[in-house]
């Protein structure tokens, strides 16, 4: 039964994208990302104002899991510190790469991914927007002070 809905939410966010466009301005950062073990591929956009990102968006083409990861993250990206969002990231990671929740994070709509934890093969579908997400603030001390903690454990 919870198999069903996860898989109702994942693709309701795969039909109906989240944030799917593009972002223009001076603050709009942006970086494209392919997904090297299956060619999905993608454009995200954050506008960022000082430590915290206003809005995030994508525009790109892939399976269902690469694409309604996009649209959820994005949404649960908006209106975060990048503090946050690094714990958000690590919280995600570690939810598709162990299988292991955490109750002091809420993901949202992420946590319907839960499942892809048993697909090895489709870990890089679930993260390819987190990685996008890492190239893109690679240069943040904040969310690298917070990601490289997930290295640790």
């Amino acid at each position: 039964m919870l198999d069903d809905l996860y898989r109702h939410v994942i693709m309701e966010h795969y039909r109906r994208k989240r944030n799917f466009q593009e972002l223009r301005g001076n603050r709009i950062r942006k970086v494209h990302f392919k997904n090297p073990t299956c060619g999905d591929v993608m454009t995200l956009y954050l506008d960022i104002e000082q430590d915290h990102v206003n809005k995030a968006a994508f525009i790109g083409e892939g399976c269902s899991i690469s694409m309604a990861s996009a649209s959820m993250m994005t949404e649960l990206i908006e209106n975060k510190s990048i503090k946050e969002i690094a714990s958000l990231r690590n919280a995600f990671e570690v939810l598709i790469r162990r299988g292991e929740k955490t109750t002091a994070i809420d993901l949202g709509d992420s946590l319907s991914l839960e499942g892809v934890h048993k697909l090895k093969a489709r870990h890089n579908c679930a993260l390819m927007t987190w990685q996008a997400l890492d190239k893109l603030l690679k240069e943040n001390q904040d969310y690298n002070l917070n990601t490289s903690q997930l290295m640790d454990k």
